[in-house]
Protein backbone atom coordinates (compact mmCIF):
# COMPACT_ATOMS: atom_id res chain seq x y z
CA UNK A 1 0.00 0.00 0.00
CA UNK A 2 1.54 3.31 -1.02
CA UNK A 3 -1.33 5.59 0.07
CA UNK A 4 -1.97 6.76 -3.49
CA UNK A 5 -5.27 6.12 -5.20
CA UNK A 6 -5.08 3.88 -8.24
CA UNK A 7 -7.55 2.91 -10.96
CA UNK A 8 -9.23 0.31 -8.75
CA UNK A 9 -9.71 2.88 -5.99
CA UNK A 10 -11.42 5.31 -8.36
CA UNK A 11 -13.63 2.53 -9.70
CA UNK A 12 -14.62 1.61 -6.15
CA UNK A 13 -15.41 5.26 -5.36
CA UNK A 14 -17.52 5.41 -8.53
CA UNK A 15 -19.46 2.39 -7.30
CA UNK A 16 -20.07 3.92 -3.87
CA UNK A 17 -21.24 7.22 -5.37
CA UNK A 18 -23.69 5.51 -7.75
CA UNK A 19 -25.09 3.27 -5.02
CA UNK A 20 -25.59 6.17 -2.63
CA UNK A 21 -27.18 8.37 -5.31
CA UNK A 22 -29.71 5.59 -5.95
CA UNK A 23 -30.35 5.16 -2.23
CA UNK A 24 -30.90 8.89 -1.71
CA UNK A 25 -33.32 9.06 -4.63
CA UNK A 26 -35.25 6.13 -3.16
CA UNK A 27 -35.33 7.82 0.26
CA UNK A 28 -37.07 10.81 -1.35
CA UNK A 29 -39.46 8.51 -3.23
CA UNK A 30 -40.21 6.58 -0.03
CA UNK A 31 -41.20 9.83 1.71
CA UNK A 32 -43.43 10.70 -1.25
CA UNK A 33 -44.93 7.22 -1.19
CA UNK A 34 -45.75 7.48 2.50
CA UNK A 35 -47.47 10.84 1.97
CA UNK A 36 -49.58 9.28 -0.78
CA UNK A 37 -50.33 6.29 1.44
CA UNK A 38 -51.76 8.64 4.08
CA UNK A 39 -53.93 10.23 1.38
CA UNK A 40 -55.31 6.84 0.33
CA UNK A 41 -56.56 6.28 3.88
CA UNK A 42 -58.97 9.20 3.35
CA UNK A 43 -60.00 8.39 -0.22
CA UNK A 44 -63.62 7.63 -1.12
CA UNK A 45 -63.78 5.25 -4.04
CA UNK A 46 -67.30 3.88 -3.57
CA UNK A 47 -69.25 6.95 -4.71
CA UNK A 48 -71.02 5.87 -7.93
CA UNK A 49 -70.63 7.69 -11.23
CA UNK A 50 -73.66 9.25 -12.89
CA UNK A 51 -72.98 7.02 -15.89
CA UNK A 52 -70.43 4.30 -16.48
CA UNK A 53 -68.37 3.98 -19.66
CA UNK A 54 -68.34 0.71 -21.56
CA UNK A 55 -65.26 -1.36 -20.72
CA UNK A 56 -63.51 -4.08 -22.69
CA UNK A 57 -61.33 -6.32 -20.53
CA UNK A 58 -58.47 -7.84 -22.53
CA UNK A 59 -56.69 -11.00 -21.37
CA UNK A 60 -53.79 -12.24 -23.54
CA UNK A 61 -53.37 -15.98 -22.99
CA UNK A 62 -50.82 -18.40 -24.43
CA UNK A 63 -50.89 -21.95 -23.02
CA UNK A 64 -52.52 -20.91 -19.74
CA UNK A 65 -54.57 -24.03 -18.91
CA UNK A 66 -53.38 -24.04 -15.29
CA UNK A 67 -54.65 -20.55 -14.42
CA UNK A 68 -57.06 -19.23 -17.07
CA UNK A 69 -60.16 -20.77 -15.47
CA UNK A 70 -59.59 -19.04 -12.14
CA UNK A 71 -58.74 -15.75 -13.85
CA UNK A 72 -61.83 -15.61 -16.05
CA UNK A 73 -64.05 -16.73 -13.17
CA UNK A 74 -62.75 -13.78 -11.12
CA UNK A 75 -63.39 -11.39 -14.02
CA UNK A 76 -66.94 -12.66 -14.37
CA UNK A 77 -67.51 -11.71 -10.72
CA UNK A 78 -66.31 -8.10 -11.16
CA UNK A 79 -68.56 -5.49 -9.59
CA UNK A 80 -69.24 -3.51 -12.76
CA UNK A 81 -72.49 -2.90 -14.67
CA UNK A 82 -73.02 -6.09 -16.69
CA UNK A 83 -74.41 -4.26 -19.73
CA UNK A 84 -71.27 -2.09 -19.89
CA UNK A 85 -68.72 -4.90 -19.70
CA UNK A 86 -67.24 -7.26 -22.27
CA UNK A 87 -64.48 -9.76 -21.50
CA UNK A 88 -62.21 -10.71 -24.41
CA UNK A 89 -59.71 -13.53 -23.96
CA UNK A 90 -57.13 -13.76 -26.74
CA UNK A 91 -56.28 -17.46 -26.93
CA UNK A 92 -53.04 -16.78 -28.73
CA UNK A 93 -51.69 -19.82 -30.58
CA UNK A 94 -52.15 -22.09 -27.56
CA UNK A 95 -51.41 -25.79 -27.88
CA UNK A 96 -52.83 -26.90 -24.53
CA UNK A 97 -56.37 -27.01 -23.08
CA UNK A 98 -56.77 -23.23 -22.78
CA UNK A 99 -59.39 -23.18 -25.57
CA UNK A 100 -61.41 -26.04 -24.06
CA UNK A 101 -61.53 -24.38 -20.65
CA UNK A 102 -62.66 -21.07 -22.16
CA UNK A 103 -65.37 -22.81 -24.21
CA UNK A 104 -66.71 -24.45 -21.05
CA UNK A 105 -66.76 -21.09 -19.25
CA UNK A 106 -68.74 -19.57 -22.11
CA UNK A 107 -71.25 -22.42 -21.90
CA UNK A 108 -71.52 -22.10 -18.11
CA UNK A 109 -72.05 -18.31 -18.17
CA UNK A 110 -74.29 -17.38 -21.13
CA UNK A 111 -75.35 -14.25 -19.25
CA UNK A 112 -71.83 -12.79 -19.51
CA UNK A 113 -70.43 -11.09 -22.59
CA UNK A 114 -67.40 -13.40 -22.72
CA UNK A 115 -65.66 -13.61 -26.08
CA UNK A 116 -62.72 -15.77 -27.12
CA UNK A 117 -60.43 -14.83 -29.99
CA UNK A 118 -58.36 -17.80 -31.12
CA UNK A 119 -55.26 -17.23 -33.22
CA UNK A 120 -52.71 -19.55 -34.79
CA UNK A 121 -49.03 -19.25 -35.68
CA UNK A 122 -49.90 -17.03 -38.66
CA UNK A 123 -52.47 -14.70 -37.10
CA UNK A 124 -50.88 -14.62 -33.63
CA UNK A 125 -48.16 -16.13 -31.51
CA UNK A 126 -45.96 -13.03 -31.67
CA UNK A 127 -46.03 -11.94 -28.06
CA UNK A 128 -48.23 -10.06 -25.62
CA UNK A 129 -48.28 -6.82 -27.64
CA UNK A 130 -49.61 -8.65 -30.71
CA UNK A 131 -52.26 -10.41 -28.64
CA UNK A 132 -53.38 -7.11 -27.10
CA UNK A 133 -53.64 -5.53 -30.53
CA UNK A 134 -55.84 -8.40 -31.72
CA UNK A 135 -58.07 -7.99 -28.69
CA UNK A 136 -58.23 -4.21 -28.94
CA UNK A 137 -59.21 -4.29 -32.64
CA UNK A 138 -62.06 -6.67 -31.84
CA UNK A 139 -63.28 -4.69 -28.81
CA UNK A 140 -65.94 -2.02 -28.52
CA UNK A 141 -65.37 -0.46 -25.08
CA UNK A 142 -64.70 3.23 -24.48
CA UNK A 143 -62.18 2.11 -21.87
CA UNK A 144 -59.77 -0.81 -22.20
CA UNK A 145 -58.70 -2.84 -19.17
CA UNK A 146 -55.88 -5.38 -19.19
CA UNK A 147 -55.31 -8.36 -16.90
CA UNK A 148 -52.65 -11.06 -17.20
CA UNK A 149 -53.84 -14.64 -17.49
CA UNK A 150 -52.69 -15.53 -13.94
CA UNK A 151 -54.56 -12.71 -12.18
CA UNK A 152 -57.52 -12.84 -9.82
CA UNK A 153 -58.69 -9.25 -9.31
CA UNK A 154 -60.79 -8.34 -6.31
CA UNK A 155 -64.44 -7.64 -7.16
CA UNK A 156 -64.06 -3.87 -6.81
CA UNK A 157 -60.75 -3.60 -8.69
CA UNK A 158 -62.09 -2.51 -12.08
CA UNK A 159 -64.72 -0.12 -10.74
CA UNK A 160 -62.14 1.72 -8.60
CA UNK A 161 -59.87 2.18 -11.62
CA UNK A 162 -62.73 3.48 -13.79
CA UNK A 163 -63.89 5.87 -11.05
CA UNK A 164 -60.42 7.46 -10.89
CA UNK A 165 -60.11 7.66 -14.69
CA UNK A 166 -63.53 9.23 -15.25
CA UNK A 167 -63.11 11.87 -12.54
CA UNK A 168 -59.92 13.35 -13.99
CA UNK A 169 -59.75 14.07 -17.71
CA UNK A 170 -55.98 14.67 -17.45
CA UNK A 171 -55.50 10.97 -16.84
CA UNK A 172 -54.76 8.73 -19.80
CA UNK A 173 -54.57 5.58 -17.69
CA UNK A 174 -54.97 4.41 -14.09
CA UNK A 175 -53.05 1.48 -12.64
CA UNK A 176 -53.86 -0.61 -9.60
CA UNK A 177 -51.82 -2.66 -7.17
CA UNK A 178 -50.77 -6.27 -7.64
CA UNK A 179 -50.15 -8.67 -4.78
CA UNK A 180 -48.38 -12.03 -4.64
CA UNK A 181 -50.92 -14.86 -4.53
CA UNK A 182 -48.43 -17.65 -3.75
CA UNK A 183 -46.37 -15.67 -1.22
CA UNK A 184 -46.09 -18.54 1.27
CA UNK A 185 -44.71 -21.08 -1.21
CA UNK A 186 -40.99 -20.64 -0.47
CA UNK A 187 -38.24 -18.09 0.23
CA UNK A 188 -38.23 -16.89 -3.38
CA UNK A 189 -41.92 -15.97 -3.42
CA UNK A 190 -41.51 -14.22 -0.06
CA UNK A 191 -38.63 -12.17 -1.49
CA UNK A 192 -40.73 -11.34 -4.57
CA UNK A 193 -43.58 -10.22 -2.33
CA UNK A 194 -41.28 -7.79 -0.50
CA UNK A 195 -39.76 -6.57 -3.77
CA UNK A 196 -43.11 -5.88 -5.45
CA UNK A 197 -44.58 -4.09 -2.44
CA UNK A 198 -41.41 -2.01 -2.09
CA UNK A 199 -41.46 -1.08 -5.77
CA UNK A 200 -45.13 -0.12 -5.74
CA UNK A 201 -45.05 2.01 -2.60
CA UNK A 202 -41.64 3.61 -3.18
CA UNK A 203 -41.38 3.97 -6.94
CA UNK A 204 -45.00 4.01 -8.13
CA UNK A 205 -46.64 5.85 -5.24
CA UNK A 206 -43.60 8.07 -4.64
CA UNK A 207 -43.32 9.16 -8.27
CA UNK A 208 -47.05 9.80 -8.49
CA UNK A 209 -47.05 11.94 -5.35
CA UNK A 210 -43.95 13.96 -6.26
CA UNK A 211 -44.03 14.10 -10.07
CA UNK A 212 -47.47 12.96 -11.22
CA UNK A 213 -45.85 9.93 -12.87
CA UNK A 214 -46.22 6.17 -12.62
CA UNK A 215 -45.58 3.28 -14.99
CA UNK A 216 -48.14 0.79 -16.28
CA UNK A 217 -47.25 -2.60 -14.73
CA UNK A 218 -48.79 -4.81 -17.43
CA UNK A 219 -51.87 -5.88 -15.48
CA UNK A 220 -54.76 -4.36 -13.51
CA UNK A 221 -54.92 -1.08 -15.42
CA UNK A 222 -57.38 0.88 -17.55
CA UNK A 223 -56.59 3.18 -20.47
CA UNK A 224 -58.76 5.37 -22.66
CA UNK A 225 -59.55 3.73 -25.98
CA UNK A 226 -59.05 7.04 -27.80
CA UNK A 227 -55.41 7.09 -26.67
CA UNK A 228 -54.71 3.57 -27.93
CA UNK A 229 -56.30 4.54 -31.25
CA UNK A 230 -54.19 7.68 -31.47
CA UNK A 231 -51.02 5.67 -30.79
CA UNK A 232 -51.92 2.93 -33.26
CA UNK A 233 -52.00 0.18 -30.64
CA UNK A 234 -49.20 -1.59 -28.81
CA UNK A 235 -45.63 -1.70 -30.16
CA UNK A 236 -45.15 -5.31 -31.30
CA UNK A 237 -41.35 -4.96 -31.07
CA UNK A 238 -41.57 -4.19 -27.35
CA UNK A 239 -41.53 -7.12 -24.94
CA UNK A 240 -41.84 -4.64 -22.04
CA UNK A 241 -45.00 -3.32 -23.65
CA UNK A 242 -46.20 -1.83 -20.36
CA UNK A 243 -43.22 0.52 -19.93
CA UNK A 244 -43.18 1.36 -23.65
CA UNK A 245 -46.81 2.39 -23.78
CA UNK A 246 -46.40 4.42 -20.58
CA UNK A 247 -43.85 6.69 -22.25
CA UNK A 248 -46.08 7.20 -25.27
CA UNK A 249 -49.00 8.16 -23.02
CA UNK A 250 -46.72 10.70 -21.28
CA UNK A 251 -45.68 12.16 -24.64
CA UNK A 252 -49.32 12.78 -25.55
CA UNK A 253 -49.61 14.96 -22.45
CA UNK A 254 -51.60 12.58 -20.24
CA UNK A 255 -50.85 11.33 -16.75
CA UNK A 256 -50.93 7.80 -15.35
CA UNK A 257 -52.25 7.57 -11.79
CA UNK A 258 -51.35 4.89 -9.27
CA UNK A 259 -54.47 3.73 -7.40
CA UNK A 260 -53.43 1.14 -4.76
CA UNK A 261 -57.01 0.60 -3.57
CA UNK A 262 -57.61 -1.46 -6.71
CA UNK A 263 -56.02 -4.85 -6.06
CA UNK A 264 -55.34 -7.94 -8.12
CA UNK A 265 -53.58 -11.11 -6.98
CA UNK A 266 -51.08 -12.76 -9.31
CA UNK A 267 -48.94 -15.86 -9.33
CA UNK A 268 -45.19 -15.27 -9.12
CA UNK A 269 -42.34 -17.60 -10.18
CA UNK A 270 -41.66 -20.38 -7.68
CA UNK A 271 -38.22 -21.47 -8.91
CA UNK A 272 -35.05 -19.48 -9.56
CA UNK A 273 -34.66 -20.51 -13.25
CA UNK A 274 -38.21 -19.38 -14.04
CA UNK A 275 -37.64 -16.13 -12.13
CA UNK A 276 -34.38 -15.45 -14.00
CA UNK A 277 -36.07 -16.00 -17.37
CA UNK A 278 -38.90 -13.63 -16.47
CA UNK A 279 -36.75 -10.87 -14.99
CA UNK A 280 -34.08 -11.00 -17.73
CA UNK A 281 -36.90 -10.52 -20.24
CA UNK A 282 -37.96 -7.44 -18.28
CA UNK A 283 -34.42 -6.06 -18.36
CA UNK A 284 -34.12 -6.69 -22.08
CA UNK A 285 -37.50 -5.06 -22.73
CA UNK A 286 -36.79 -2.00 -20.60
CA UNK A 287 -33.43 -1.44 -22.30
CA UNK A 288 -35.31 -1.31 -25.63
CA UNK A 289 -37.71 1.28 -24.21
CA UNK A 290 -34.94 3.41 -22.68
CA UNK A 291 -32.90 3.48 -25.86
CA UNK A 292 -36.02 4.21 -27.92
CA UNK A 293 -36.81 7.25 -25.75
CA UNK A 294 -33.28 8.38 -24.83
CA UNK A 295 -33.41 11.35 -27.19
CA UNK A 296 -36.26 12.80 -25.13
CA UNK A 297 -33.76 13.73 -22.42
CA UNK A 298 -32.84 16.72 -24.56
CA UNK A 299 -36.34 17.62 -25.75
CA UNK A 300 -38.17 20.62 -24.27
CA UNK A 301 -41.48 18.91 -24.96
CA UNK A 302 -40.56 16.07 -22.60
CA UNK A 303 -39.76 17.99 -19.43
CA UNK A 304 -42.40 16.16 -17.41
CA UNK A 305 -40.98 12.71 -18.10
CA UNK A 306 -37.30 13.62 -17.85
CA UNK A 307 -37.19 12.35 -14.28
CA UNK A 308 -38.44 8.92 -15.39
CA UNK A 309 -35.82 8.68 -18.11
CA UNK A 310 -33.06 9.70 -15.71
CA UNK A 311 -34.36 7.39 -12.99
CA UNK A 312 -34.54 4.28 -15.15
CA UNK A 313 -31.19 5.08 -16.80
CA UNK A 314 -29.72 5.35 -13.31
CA UNK A 315 -31.21 2.00 -12.31
CA UNK A 316 -30.27 0.02 -15.42
CA UNK A 317 -26.96 1.59 -16.37
CA UNK A 318 -25.34 3.27 -13.36
CA UNK A 319 -26.67 1.39 -10.34
CA UNK A 320 -26.54 -2.14 -11.74
CA UNK A 321 -23.12 -1.60 -13.32
CA UNK A 322 -21.72 -0.16 -10.10
CA UNK A 323 -23.20 -2.96 -7.98
CA UNK A 324 -21.72 -5.57 -10.31
CA UNK A 325 -18.34 -3.82 -10.43
CA UNK A 326 -18.17 -3.40 -6.64
CA UNK A 327 -18.88 -7.12 -6.17
CA UNK A 328 -16.09 -8.02 -8.61
CA UNK A 329 -13.62 -5.69 -6.86
CA UNK A 330 -14.58 -7.09 -3.44
CA UNK A 331 -14.15 -10.72 -4.55
CA UNK A 332 -10.83 -10.07 -6.29
CA UNK A 333 -9.62 -8.16 -3.23
CA UNK A 334 -10.57 -11.04 -0.91
CA UNK A 335 -8.61 -13.38 -3.19
CA UNK A 336 -5.59 -11.10 -2.97
CA UNK A 337 -5.54 -10.48 -6.72
CA UNK A 338 -5.91 -6.70 -6.44
CA UNK A 339 -5.26 -4.04 -3.80
CA UNK A 340 -7.13 -0.85 -3.09
CA UNK A 341 -6.53 1.86 -0.49
CA UNK A 342 -10.07 3.14 0.08
CA UNK A 343 -11.46 -0.10 1.49
CA UNK A 344 -11.23 0.92 5.13
CA UNK A 345 -13.09 4.17 4.47
CA UNK A 346 -15.83 2.52 2.48
CA UNK A 347 -16.72 -0.27 4.92
CA UNK A 348 -18.68 2.25 6.99
CA UNK A 349 -20.32 3.69 3.86
CA UNK A 350 -21.32 0.21 2.73
CA UNK A 351 -22.74 -0.69 6.16
CA UNK A 352 -24.71 2.57 6.24
CA UNK A 353 -26.05 1.82 2.74
CA UNK A 354 -27.12 -1.61 3.96
CA UNK A 355 -29.03 -0.08 6.90
CA UNK A 356 -30.69 2.50 4.63
CA UNK A 357 -31.80 -0.29 2.30
CA UNK A 358 -33.42 -2.15 5.21
CA UNK A 359 -35.06 1.06 6.45
CA UNK A 360 -36.51 1.96 3.04
CA UNK A 361 -37.99 -1.47 2.50
CA UNK A 362 -39.33 -1.64 6.07
CA UNK A 363 -41.12 1.70 5.61
CA UNK A 364 -42.63 0.43 2.34
CA UNK A 365 -43.89 -2.73 4.06
CA UNK A 366 -45.39 -0.66 6.87
CA UNK A 367 -47.84 0.77 4.30
CA UNK A 368 -49.27 -2.69 3.68
CA UNK A 369 -51.40 -4.23 6.41
CA UNK A 370 -49.76 -7.22 8.08
CA UNK A 371 -46.50 -7.00 6.11
CA UNK A 372 -44.19 -5.16 8.54
CA UNK A 373 -43.89 -8.08 10.92
CA UNK A 374 -40.42 -9.04 12.26
CA UNK A 375 -40.08 -12.04 9.95
CA UNK A 376 -40.33 -9.83 6.86
CA UNK A 377 -37.82 -7.31 8.26
CA UNK A 378 -35.43 -10.22 8.75
CA UNK A 379 -36.06 -11.34 5.18
CA UNK A 380 -35.13 -7.84 3.95
CA UNK A 381 -31.77 -8.14 5.71
CA UNK A 382 -31.17 -11.52 4.07
CA UNK A 383 -32.40 -10.60 0.59
CA UNK A 384 -29.74 -7.89 0.25
CA UNK A 385 -27.08 -10.62 0.07
CA UNK A 386 -29.14 -13.16 -1.91
CA UNK A 387 -32.11 -12.01 -3.94
CA UNK A 388 -30.65 -8.58 -4.75
CA UNK A 389 -27.39 -10.14 -5.91
CA UNK A 390 -29.34 -12.40 -8.27
CA UNK A 391 -30.57 -9.24 -9.97
CA UNK A 392 -27.00 -8.67 -11.14
CA UNK A 393 -27.11 -12.03 -12.92
CA UNK A 394 -30.45 -11.07 -14.44
CA UNK A 395 -29.07 -7.71 -15.63
CA UNK A 396 -26.11 -9.33 -17.38
CA UNK A 397 -28.36 -11.90 -19.08
CA UNK A 398 -30.86 -9.22 -20.11
CA UNK A 399 -28.16 -6.98 -21.61
CA UNK A 400 -26.68 -9.93 -23.51
CA UNK A 401 -30.09 -10.95 -24.87
CA UNK A 402 -30.86 -7.41 -26.00
CA UNK A 403 -27.55 -7.08 -27.90
CA UNK A 404 -27.89 -10.58 -29.39
CA UNK A 405 -31.44 -10.04 -30.59
CA UNK A 406 -30.65 -6.56 -31.92
CA UNK A 407 -27.74 -7.92 -33.96
CA UNK A 408 -29.72 -10.91 -35.24
CA UNK A 409 -32.90 -8.78 -35.65
CA UNK A 410 -34.98 -11.40 -33.91
CA UNK A 411 -38.74 -10.92 -33.86
CA UNK A 412 -40.57 -10.63 -30.54
CA UNK A 413 -42.10 -13.93 -29.46
CA UNK A 414 -44.10 -15.18 -26.51
CA UNK A 415 -42.20 -16.03 -23.40
CA UNK A 416 -44.79 -17.40 -21.01
CA UNK A 417 -43.81 -17.50 -17.36
CA UNK A 418 -44.23 -21.07 -16.21
CA UNK A 419 -47.32 -21.51 -14.06
CA UNK A 420 -47.57 -23.69 -10.99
Amino acid sequence: MNGQLGVVDYLFLYCMICIWVMLLINIVLTIGGYIYYLKTLRMRVDEPLQSYPSVSVLIPAHNEERVIGQTVSALIQLDYPRDKLEIIVVNDNSSDRTGEILAQLQADHPEVNLRVLTTDAVTGGKGKSGALNNGYLASAGEVLAVYDADNTPERSALKILVHALERDKRLGAVIGKFRTRNVSKNWLTRFINIETLGFQWMVQAGRWQLFGLSTIPGTNFVVRRSIIEEMGGWDTRAIAEDTEISFRIYRLGYRIQYMPLSVTWEQEPETVPVWIKQRSRWVKGNIYVLLKNLGLLFSRDSRRIRFDLLYFCTVYFLFLSSALLSDIIFILGMMGLIEYNVAGNTVLLWFMAYLVFILEMAIALSMEKGQSRPRNIGLIAVMYFTYCQLWLVVAVIGFYQYVRDAVLRKEARWYKTERF
